[in-house]
């Protein structure tokens, strides 16, 4: 009869899930060194959704200053939805895709006409707001209200793969959606908020995305199938990504004494509403882009070839080649007509008003601008 007992307790202890003891480690971690953070020691919901949408693709350093001033300026949801576009850009200026930002302030006047400036405190209406997916709309639920809902991003997953040395694709919605069911399940009700957040903490310091794991930093490596098999650099997988278009662009640094060209992109499509220098289509010769000034009504006192300089984007690369160019006086262009498509600014001012991406940064150095961050540093 003991050999029995015996047996059956062993057929237990093998077929128990380990995963169930996830949340009592990694809260006990979390609990004896958590980041401080901003957004963490006053996680109001304007707070957490402002701090989750800032986070994506984002490291957290780079993100507090943005969030400080970001905060200063719009203190509250009713001031982000009465925001000014370019306000709005400037503020978000270097954090780069910028459609979070501009999401985020339809969500917000969303909130002022249908929840009379409340953000809504269930998972399921807050996945009605635009730029809200599952994982903020789990995050802003289980952080801010308290609601026993998970909150799966990038690092979840990742985390998730290696403990359970699941080989499926992570970029595969299905997946993701069962992951999601799955860590559902581990939630404890008493402290949703704290296990996302841990699970965000383990992903970002120790189950790194990119270099080799700090497994021996890690409070569930007795559970974590991966590295009890030497396998966890082989997880998480996922399909390989179409290689990037690479796109050409001339950039024309067009001045007189005081003044430089910038000009509004189209409203509609990459980087739209910002602003940038006259750029041309393909890497342009001195003769083409003297032809092209010509063109407008424009002759050059001096051209220069500047650096070359790439950006990277999602999809996409620009490769891209600049000149500055000494012109007489840009004011004539402007009251010629010819220069509508084109406002002509002091360095400072663009600097201090006009918001223009970090793409261009290695050519809005030779102004003396600076962008995003960059501004605030001594």
């Amino acid at each position: 009869m003991k050999q029995k007992n015996n047996q059956k307790q062993m057929e237990q202890i093998t077929t128990a899930d380990p995963l169930q003891e996830m949340p009592k480690l990694l809260l006990d971690w979390y609990d004896r060194g958590r980041r401080i953070l901003p957004w963490r020691e006053e996680p109001t919901p304007y707070h957490v959704w402002l701090s989750e949408i800032m986070l994506q693709q984002t490291r957290v350093e780079a993100v507090k200053p943005y969030y400080d001033r970001f905060l200063k300026a719009l203190p509250d949801i009713k001031s982000l939805a009465e925001a000014g576009e370019e306000e709005l850009l400037k503020l978000w200026e270097g954090l780069g895709y910028y459609n979070r930002v501009r999401n985020l302030q339809k969500a917000a006047q969303i909130i002022q006409e249908q929840y009379n400036g409340n953000m809504p405190d269930t998972y399921e209406e807050l996945l009605k707001l635009p730029g809200i997916g599952s994982y903020t709309a789990g995050a802003v639920a289980s952080i801010a209200y308290g609601q026993c809902v998970p909150a799966v991003d990038g690092n979840v997953l990742r985390v998730l793969s290696r403990l359970s040395q699941d080989d499926r694709d992570i970029l595969d919605q299905k997946v993701k959606k069962s992951v999601e069911e799955r860590m559902r399940s581990l939630m404890p009700e008493a402290r949703s908020g704290d296990m996302n957040q841990a699970m965000m903490e383990l992903g970002a310091m120790v189950c790194i995305p990119n270099g080799i794991a700090k497994c021996e930093e890690c409070p569930l490596q007795e559970i974590c199938g991966a590295k009890a098999a030497g396998t966890v650099m082989d997880f998480p997988r996922k399909r390989s990504k179409k290689p990037r278009t690479v796109e050409k662009k001339t950039v024309l640094l067009i001045q007189d004494e005081n003044k430089t060209a910038i000009r509004r992109r189209p409203e509609k499509g990459l980087l739209a509403g910002l602003y940038e220098f006259p750029t041309m289509e393909g890497f342009k010769t001195e003769e083409e882009v003297l032809a092209y000034l010509k063109e407008i009504g424009l002759q050059s006192v001096r051209i220069q070839e500047l650096e070359p300089a790439k950006h990277i984007f999602t999809h996409k690369e620009w490769h891209m080649i600049g000149y500055v160019i000494r012109v007489d006086e840009l004011e004539q262009l402007e009251r010629s007509g010819d220069g509508k498509q084109f406002l002509f600014l002091e360095p400072g001012e663009t600097e201090e008003r006009y918001p223009m991406p970090s793409a261009f940064a290695t050519y809005t150095k030779y102004l003396h601008i600076r962008l995003g961050n960059d501004k605030y540093k001594e």
